[in-house]
């Protein structure tokens, strides 16, 4: 598991929003004073993985993790594992009762193309699939990194007070670890599967033995005996065809004979079926009828049209009715035109005479109105006079004429302005009806002397033609015509009708006649072959009779020839049967059974499948044969296999194998923790395995004194924890069965300071070779400074009154 980014909001002690970036680092450091923080950020990785975190020595816990005045909080981490890219995000919220919930939980598969530089939220988004939600994110984060917590926390992350607990743990709890990380429960799935192969292979087995068992004719006593009734069958097939080619020859002669006879047969049917209709003979008497009938219509018809063209002719000697009807049309629009001009021109008279008397009174109306205008205007002035009088002062400027006032005028009483206002308004008011009247009087006058010209130039145009009287006469004579020819068109079309009606009933009975007579060339045609005579066309009821006369003597000599072929058939069939009995004998006797009619084609064919029956029964028994010995074959090599499955079961059955299996990859990683122990200690101390594979120290300062490792102090301690962490590590990689659990990131949160200068540089140097080694990131919690500036990236986290804060400080 490597962390690419991680993002904290209101978790612990950072209350504002903050991502950290580890996409381009492989060796960091944590630091800052004493309660800035630092730890926190090994939390939020832990708890985003499995929602715990070991400081807070509760897994059901989650109190700590939410701020203590924030209601909302979140952790997210992106992180790779495998070559495969997840986020899983978990948010926090506080309820009303200040206890603290997980509001949200989730892991997603990222995609891996997103570069992790591009930043949070377009690195999270890229989701290729939806993982897992709620309580099942803790499993699936133990899927797919490998470790469930109690071991993350031993291998991955080594938080304070719980660096040296893979160290001082019981034999059984380290085991635990070990069979996880080095995946042993592979071996466990091999024993199944061994368990699986030996049931399959022994099934497998049984039924080779069983299909062995029941494998007919398998042996070569059969072989010989089936191949001798070929050999037999083989001969008898070659003496038999010369026999089954005579009994065709037989068969194709009665079977030319039988045709002959049926095609003799089939010769009477149609003279059989010679008979004439009972139409014919009134065929012709109903021809002659309607004939008649046809030439009478024919000539009512001549005369009717005949009688409708003089109707014609005599309407079209009284002229154009259309002409007519126009001339009198024109006669009637003269007279309405006059009568309408002359009610125009007395309009027209009314009309100026009520002009002129609106122009009188229009004029008076003005008159009024400018002497009612001028009564306003004097009284206007004279009360302006009165109202400038009464603010002039003796010795003042008049306003008028600007020369001093000597004496104040005198004017009479005033007269009301009002009454003066309300005549005018009432002239005005006059006049504009008056001035109204008079518009709308032109007016009609000039509309009035308008009709008065169109119709009079209408009336000119429109001149009568002809003589009333006279035109009324000839449209009577028209109209007396017209009937006249209607009444010839209705007989004639009567005299049609019956006429095209008689026509029909001729044409039917015409074809009936040529009907009957192409039935009667039909049936002759059916026995023209026989030699019919040829046919009387002008007599249809004669020419029935000569053929009929002709089918009696020729039915009389076909009857007597077929007598002749049924007693030769008879005697062929005898022949022919007696042959079959003797052949049918001879297959009897070689076993062969007609499944149908023994005919030589069936025989010939039974034959034939006799033989090859033998053949396939011959190549059975060397098939079965064959099958015989691949199924033993089979079956032995079956049984060697359910044995050797069976001998690996019960190897991985020992319930030894997994503890010899954890103690061989404990001895490995002892050995490579004695070295870097032996490095960090200048020598001093080793680790070995003790009798009951608990972990020792040598101390070579005591003689090589073995003694447990609870007996070292503080420092040494955390060396000789350091050391087993960093080859848990390095090894973890290549102990499994399968190469699975590559611990892709290491952190360590324990103090520095215990060691001592020279020790504390040793410490330095590891840890640079472990991160420079291979595609490993280590982080460190240090307050250390000359173990910090060694780290070539740092972030500094530092506290206020708002909380924690982290920034990337410069290299």
């Amino acid at each position: 598991m490597r962390p690419l980014l991680l993002h904290l909001d209101n978790f612990g002690s950072f209350r504002e929003p903050v991502t950290v970036d580890f996409t381009d680092v492989d060796y960091f450091a944590l630091i800052g004073p004493t309660g800035a923080g630092k730890s926190t950020v090994i939390d939020a990785i832990c708890f985003a993985l499995y929602g715990t975190v070991p400081r807070w020595n509760n897994e059901n816990s989650i109190a700590h993790a939410l701020a203590p005045s924030a209601i909302d909080g979140k952790v997210a981490l992106v992180f790779e594992t495998g070559g495969r890219r997840h986020t899983v995000v978990r948010a926090l919220r506080r309820d009303s009762r200040g206890r603290v919930h997980t509001r949200e939980a989730r892991i997603d598969e990222l995609d891996p193309g997103v570069p992790a530089t591009a930043g949070l939220a377009a690195v999270t988004s890229a989701v290729l699939r939806p993982v897992a939600e709620g309580e099942a994110v803790g499993a699936e984060v133990q899927r797919v990194t490998g470790l469930a917590y109690k071991f993350f926390t031993q291998c991955v992350v080594l938080p304070q007070g719980k660096f040296a607990e893979f160290l001082h743990a019981k034999p059984s709890d380290r085991q635990d670890l070990l069979v996880q990380l080095l995946d042993a429960e592979v071996y466990d799935r091999v024993r199944e599967r061994a368990v699986r192969e030996e049931a399959v292979a022994k099934q497998a087995a049984a039924l080779a033995r069983d299909q062995l068992a029941r494998l007919p004719d398998a042996d070569e006593s059969a072989e010989r005996t089936a191949a001798g009734r070929l050999t037999t069958l083989r001969t008898f097939a070659e003496r038999i065809r010369t026999d089954v080619e005579s009994l065709r020859a037989e068969d194709d002669t009665l079977r030319r004979a039988r045709e002959e006879r049926a095609a003799a047969a089939g010769r009477l049917a149609p003279l059989d079926a010679l008979a004439m209709p009972a139409a014919v003979t009134a065929l012709a008497a109903t021809l002659r009828e309607i004939g008649a009938e046809v030439e009478a219509r024919g000539t009512e018809l001549h005369r009717a049209e005949a009688e409708e063209q003089r109707a014609h002719d005599e309407l079209a000697g009284l002229g154009d009715k259309a002409t007519l009807a126009a001339g009198l049309n024109a006669l009637d629009e003269h007279d309405r035109l006059t009568a309408a001009h002359a009610k125009a021109v007395a309009d027209a008279d009314r009309a100026n005479g009520e002009l002129a008397r609106l122009e009188d009174e229009a004029g008076r109306a003005a008159a009024a109105l400018a002497a009612a205008e001028r009564v306003r205007d004097r009284l206007r002035r004279a009360h302006a006079a009165a109202d400038i009088a009464r603010r002039l002062s003796v010795g003042e400027p008049c306003p008028t004429c600007l020369r001093a006032v000597t004496e104040l005028p005198h004017h009479p009483e005033r007269v009301d302005v009002r009454t003066a206002e309300r005549a005018f308004d009432t002239a005005r008011r006059s006049s504009d009806e008056a001035r109204t009247r008079h518009g709308a009087a032109v007016t009609r006058a000039a509309m009035a002397a308008r009709a008065v010209e169109a119709l009079a130039a209408l009336l000119a145009g429109a001149a009568p033609r002809g003589d009333r009287e006279q035109i009324v006469a000839r449209l009577e004579a028209i109209k007396a015509a017209e009937s006249a020819a209607a009444r010839t068109r209705r007989v004639r079309s009567t005299a049609r009708s019956a006429y095209d009606d008689a026509r029909r009933r001729a044409d039917e009975a015409t074809g009936r006649s040529e009907r009957a007579w192409r039935h009667l060339d039909a049936a002759r045609d059916t026995v023209v072959t026989l030699g019919a005579p040829p046919l009387d066309r002008e007599d249809l009821r004669r020419a029935w009779a000569d053929l009929l006369a002709w089918r009696d003597r020729a039915g009389a000599e076909q009857r007597a020839a077929l007598a002749a072929q049924d007693g030769e058939l008879a005697r062929m069939v005898s022949h022919r049967d007696a042959g079959r009995v003797l052949l049918l004998k001879r297959l009897a006797e070689h076993e062969i059974v007609l499944p149908g009619e023994p005919a030589p084609d069936a025989i010939a064919e039974a034959v034939v499948k006799a033989v090859a029956r033998a053949e396939a029964q011959v190549e059975r028994i060397k098939e079965n044969r064959r099958q015989a010995r691949e199924l033993a074959e089979q079956a032995a090599a079956r049984e060697h296999e359910s044995r050797v499955a069976h001998e690996l079961a019960q190897l991985l059955r020992a319930d030894a194998f997994e503890r010899w299996l954890c103690a061989e990859a404990l001895e490995l990683l002892v050995a490579a923790a004695s070295d870097t122990l032996r490095e960090l200690s200048d020598g001093q101390y080793e680790l070995a395995l003790g009798g009951r594979n608990e972990i020792e120290v040598i101390d070579h300062a005591e003689a090589g004194m073995r003694r447990n490792v609870r007996t070292l102090s503080g420092g040494e301690t955390f060396q000789a924890a350091l050391a087993l962490a960093l080859a848990l590590s390095e090894q973890v990689s290549g102990l499994g069965a399968v190469a699975s659990r590559g611990l892709d990131s290491i952190f360590l949160d324990e103090g520095f300071g215990t060691l001592d200068p020279a020790t504390l540089d040793i410490v330095a140097s590891t840890l640079e070779r472990l991160a420079t080694s291979g595609d490993r990131m280590v982080g460190l919690v240090t307050h250390v400074p000359a173990l910090a500036d060694r780290i070539p990236v740092r972030y500094e986290v530092t506290r206020d009154p708002k909380g924690s804060h982290l920034r990337r400080a410069a290299s």
